[in-house]
């Protein structure tokens, strides 16, 4: 089993894939969305990459360049995280999709490492349903898959970002960028909305905004090497078989 990596092909070369029945994946990671204070901007790239790299070497797929920024509203306040709008990070995808489609593309999977771009992926879903009929399309569902994969394996109160989980993750996927040194507990209770690093505006009457000084929402002091890699395997056992589905 190998990947084909659709940018560093010719035209021509390029062509033999779409003759063929190839899923072709698009990993969708940001390049700059914060992850506290010991992990870097482009942590949910990397991790897009290290994943459809290990995927690739499962089963034959076709891999497009990264989708580095989309829509992460919950995290703008913080420096350098960018988001797209809803509709902007909607087309995005749909229009790649239906360029893959132009040429014969019949199959399509978003290698997803995004909460919030979920909702995005529904959508993409729900038009390409209606304007390239043809085209099978899916996604990673990574809040199921990541829950799944973490099950019975950590001790934090709660979380879901630069936590314990994912700080684990990286642990194993890209251990050389994780600050463990840095990392800081950092949850107060299971309100969901978007991170603020300002205690007053979380606590103004109707806020939806939750407060997280570090821009972590979990326990990541807790993170080891070994529980990321049970996690890691077990998510990639996750997309293999959602891949399979196909």
């Amino acid at each position: 089993m190998t990947a084909v990596f659709l940018e560093k092909l010719t035209w021509p070369e390029a062509e033999k894939c779409f003759q063929s029945d190839a899923i072709f994946v698009i990993p969708l990671g940001a390049a700059l969305k914060e992850h506290g204070r010991h992990l870097p901007l482009n942590n949910d790239k990397l991790i897009a990459i290290r994943l459809t790299e290990e995927i690739g070497k499962r089963l034959d797929i076709t891999v497009l360049p990264v989708v580095e920024t989309s829509y992460y509203p919950a995290f703008a306040e913080y420096p350098g995280s960018i988001s797209f709008d809803f509709e902007t990070s909607c087309a995005i995808v749909r229009e790649t999709c239906a360029g893959l489609a132009a040429f014969g593309c019949r199959k399509i999977y978003v290698l997803n490492t995004g909460f919030s771009t979920m909702k995005v992926l529904a959508r993409v879903q729900e038009c390409l349903k209606t304007e390239h009929p043809q085209l099978q399309f899916s996604y990673t569902d990574f809040k199921n898959a990541l829950e799944a994969a973490s099950r019975g394996l950590c001790r934090q109160e709660g979380g879901g970002h630069a936590d314990e989980v994912e700080t684990s993750m990286m642990l194993v996927l890209a251990p050389e960028i994780v600050a463990l040194e840095n990392a800081e507990p950092d949850y107060r209770g299971d309100k969901s909305g978007p991170l603020t690093r300002c205690a007053e505006k979380a606590d103004e009457p109707d806020s939806k905004l939750v407060y997280s000084p570090t821009g972590a929402w979990g326990d990541p002091t807790l993170a080891t090497r070994e529980k990321g890699e049970a996690i890691v395997n077990a998510l990639l056992d996750w997309i293999e078989k959602d891949l399979r589905s196909f």
